[in-house]
């Protein structure tokens, strides 16, 4: 079986969401290595700051560093042989590698992936989210009449979240406190309740 070394520069963790700021490409990157891993792919993250001896006992990325620095990572093997450095792989790489067929896995084209991040960076009111997926679909050939509907859509989906959560609100603020049928949040009933517990919540 085919295995995939992944050595990363000096990070405090893999994922990119530790920190003040959300590294995008990491988790992107995560989420690609935890795709392939689900479709049967044998993956291994290294991280220099932490794991420092996988990279002194590898020969071909200890003569990597010795003539390209720390900087050029992170570096990706493939079967021990050097495959890509200075970025990390696409999911189609990752695939390409492992030998997973893309197209049984019902992989969605990079292009559809970020109309969804567009989508989804709206719904959530993420700025940096936006601006990273949106400088990645321009780069990509998606075109501004495709962005523009996924971020219709987006905002379709915040504002009915948000309508559905004020009119949660009202119909709980607006029923009478003395209501002794109301279900709690453990499924008790105020009546059911003994006084004294503060509400099953607490």
């Amino acid at each position: 079986m085919t295995t995939i070394q992944i050595f990363d520069p000096a990070l405090c963790c893999s994922t990119g969401v530790c920190g003040v700021d959300v590294d995008q490409q990491l988790v992107d990157f995560s989420a690609d290595v935890e795709w392939a891993k689900q479709n049967g792919a044998t993956v291994e993250r290294f991280n220099l700051a932490q794991q420092p001896m996988a990279f002194a006992e590898s020969p071909v990325v200890k003569t990597f560093l010795e003539n390209s620095g720390a900087e050029a990572l992170p570096v990706i093997l493939v079967d021990g042989a050097l495959m890509l450095a200075g970025r990390y792989p696409s999911r189609d790489e990752l695939a390409h590698w492992a030998g997973i067929n893309a197209s049984a896995s019902s992989q969605l084209s990079e292009q559809v992936v970020e109309l969804i991040a567009l989508g989804a960076a709206i719904a959530a009111g993420c700025e940096p989210c936006f601006k990273f997926h949106y400088d990645k679909a321009r780069k990509l050939g998606v075109d501004n009449q495709a962005m523009q509907q996924a971020v219709e859509i987006g905002d379709m989906v915040k504002q009915a979240s948000a309508k559905n959560m004020l009119e949660l609100a009202s119909r709980i603020l607006d029923k009478p406190s003395t209501d002794s049928t109301a279900s709690a949040c453990c499924g008790v009933s105020s009546a059911e309740k003994p006084a004294e517990s503060g509400g099953c919540c607490r």
